[in-house]
């Protein structure tokens, strides 16, 4: 896919695990070799055919371009957006999830973005090729969307009968909703929508840009990865139990 570009935010400070090295080069081993959590994304990536990635990172994330490099090893090409802390007084220093994708506008404007948390895993592997192969010409974005029975930690998101998303919630304590976003694809069109949610309008908050959008009249749909589960390790209690999974017989 030659308009394509992979979108991995990884700007975070990662302060809640209070790891020497930035989180998304957390260790999870498999087959006894080393791997670290945000590869998975990447491995997913390259396998649904994206061939340019760019990683949004912050001044200290050192370790993770001395991993990662330019992305040969990976079979990709990886670049790097950095994502600047605002200095105005008064402004939050945690700029949101918005701020970080808008970062690398430059690198993904007039493309198709597929993007991925760097500290989740997404399984079965082959999750943005089986939403971009459902995805219709008409979409403009689509929500890959994985069950939870933690609709407080994530995006719980609503549909239609046509599985067109009519609503995201953000993180509610109660909720009826059982699907939660877990990646997106989104087209130029959302793109320009998010750099001006950001720019002009001052708007963080990524589910108020989903739900702008969807309001303004773009197609947005939601695709249910059958069998999909969806992993965050944001916190020692969330890695503790990907750990106690990955090691059942």
């Amino acid at each position: 896919m030659t308009d394509a570009v992979g979108l991995i935010p990884a700007a975070g400070k990662g302060v809640r695990l209070g790891l020497p090295y930035p989180k998304e080069l957390y260790p999870i081993i498999r087959d006894n070799r080393y791997k670290p959590v945000a590869q998975f994304v990447l491995d997913d990536l390259v396998a649904s055919g994206v061939s340019d990635v760019v990683f949004v990172i912050n001044e200290t994330k050192h370790q993770l371009i001395g991993y990662f490099g330019d992305g040969q090893r990976f079979g990709c090409s990886i670049s790097y957006a950095v994502q600047e802390t605002p200095q105005t007084e008064g402004q939050s220093t945690s700029p949101g999830l918005a701020h970080a994708l808008d970062s690398a506008y430059h690198l993904t404007r007039n493309r198709t973005v597929f993007f991925g948390m760097a500290d989740t895993i997404m399984e079965p592997q082959g999750v943005f090729a089986r939403a971009w192969a459902a995805a219709g010409p008409e979409d403009d974005v689509v929500l890959v969307l994985f069950p939870t029975t933690h609709p407080e930690k994530f995006g719980m998101v609503r549909m239609d009968g046509a599985s067109r998303v009519v609503e995201v919630v953000d993180k509610p304590r109660h909720t009826s909703l059982t699907h939660m976003w877990g990646c997106i694809i989104w087209r130029p069109p959302f793109t320009e929508h998010l750099h001006e949610s950001v720019r002009r309008s001052g708007v963080s908050d990524f589910a108020r840009v989903l739900n702008d959008a969807v309001g303004s009249g773009m197609r947005v749909r939601g695709f249910v990865v059958a069998g999909g589960s969806y992993a965050d390790l944001g916190t020692y209690e969330e890695i503790r139990e990907l750990d106690a999974r990955l090691r059942q017989p």
